[in-house]
């Protein structure tokens, strides 16, 4: 009774309309009548509401009728086992054990400089000389004390040993001469500090102290030297990892700046937990052939801390959860060509990367699970399967 209304105020509609047939919306406006122009606006209003809940009620018949219409749609793709390494990611700054700053060991004015910035020096090399303030010609004296103090003791010993002589002449000329010898070698000591040495092979990454300054021991610095092999990245590691990361695990070494990556490997572990923000520190090691890494450069680690040689990996994103907090997707049974039946499978999940999840039970190989519309479906619901993604 409903329709057959329906369809007498549709006929009704289009017959008060039939006089105005001839005139055409065009015509109406050019009248500049606001009645008429109002008038027509309504009847054509009436009309497309009147088409829409015909439309309505049409699509809602055919899905009642046609089965197809009520099968959701959704895509697919098979559970694998693959190879799943997980990565903790950690932010750390290059160092290197042989970055110093090198001040004097003798105070007086700095006479030369041997070296400029930037230049490659070798172990020992001499950098920088230091006035002496006189300790050269008081050791040119002492040599000469010394020179005969061996002459005398020489000359003793061998008549100690043709027993001419007394014991006591014996004993007082080796001890002049050892006396002798002992100051010489403290003066040559102390020369030898007015002489700036290079610590270990490197570079010299910065001159500080200019040629002429007086400088002293302690407080005047005169170079920084560098060197850039044997570099290294020092972070550390909330202590939830300290059975994980251990010496030798893989390391994924990255540098925003550089725009490069290397691999490495954590080349020792701390055993100590800082109390303040319970983490240990560890040492990543960093080759550096090119010489493009420079100290306090920023890194960042992605460090595996965990494998799983026979994983199921899922998008996070079809998980669902159940009112007890149980975790579960849906897999595909009674399959018929493009058909099915959706299937709930509780799963118990692990670690994640990125997006994708690793599922430790409730799978196994080959099962066909739900991807695309899992969000739309009920546990035993008839599915229509559009895509079967064997890549994922």
């Amino acid at each position: 009774m409903k329709h057959i209304v329906t369809i007498v105020a549709l006929a009704f509609i289009i017959t008060s309309c039939g006089n105005d047939k001839k005139q055409s919306v065009e015509d109406i406006i050019s009248t500049n009548n606001l009645e008429k122009i109002r008038e027509k606006k309504n009847q054509l209003d009436d009309q497309q509401q009147l088409i829409s809940s015909q439309l309505k009620l049409l699509d809602a018949k055919i899905k009642a009728l046609d089965p197809v219409e009520k099968i959701p749609l959704v895509t697919t793709f098979l559970a694998k086992e693959i190879v799943f390494n997980h990565y903790i990611e950690l932010q750390g700054n290059v160092s290197t054990k042989q970055n110093l700053i090198i001040y004097p060991q003798f105070s007086g004015v700095l006479t030369q400089v041997l070296v400029k910035e930037g230049q490659t020096v070798s172990k020992g090399q001499l950098l920088a000389k230091i006035d002496d303030g006189g300790l050269s010609q008081q050791l040119a004296q002492l040599q000469i004390q010394a020179d005969l103090a061996k002459t005398t003791f020489e000359r003793q010993e061998r008549l100690w040993n043709q027993k001419i002589g007394s014991e006591i002449q014996y004993l007082q000329a080796k001890s002049s001469y050892d006396a002798q010898s002992r100051a010489i070698n403290q003066l040559k000591e102390q020369i030898d500090k007015t002489q700036v040495r290079a610590p270990f092979s490197g570079t010299i990454d910065d001159v500080i102290t200019d040629q002429g300054s007086v400088v002293a021991p302690g407080q005047s610095p005169l170079f920084r030297i560098v060197n850039l092999n044997d570099m290294y990245i020092e972070t550390d590691v909330p202590e939830r990892y300290i059975s994980d990361i251990t010496s030798g695990k893989e390391v994924l070494v990255e540098f925003p700046i550089l725009g490069k990556s290397l691999n490495s490997k954590v080349r020792q572990a701390g055993n100590f937990i800082n109390p303040a923000n319970r983490t240990f520190k560890i040492e990543v090691a960093v080759p550096n052939h090119n010489k493009e890494i420079k100290p306090n450069l920023t890194a960042k680690l992605k460090i595996n801390d965990y494998t799983n040689k026979a994983a199921y990996l899922i998008p996070q994103s079809i998980i669902s959860e159940n009112a007890e907090g149980l975790q579960y997707v849906y897999t595909i049974t009674n399959k018929n060509e493009n058909k099915g039946t959706a299937k709930q499978a509780f799963v118990i999940t692990g670690k994640t990367q990125g997006d994708f999840i690793e599922i430790l039970s409730g799978l196994s190989h080959e099962d066909e699970i739900i991807n695309e519309g899992a969000r739309s479906i009920k546990d035993g619901q008839e599915i229509k399967i559009l895509v079967l993604d064997n890549n994922n």
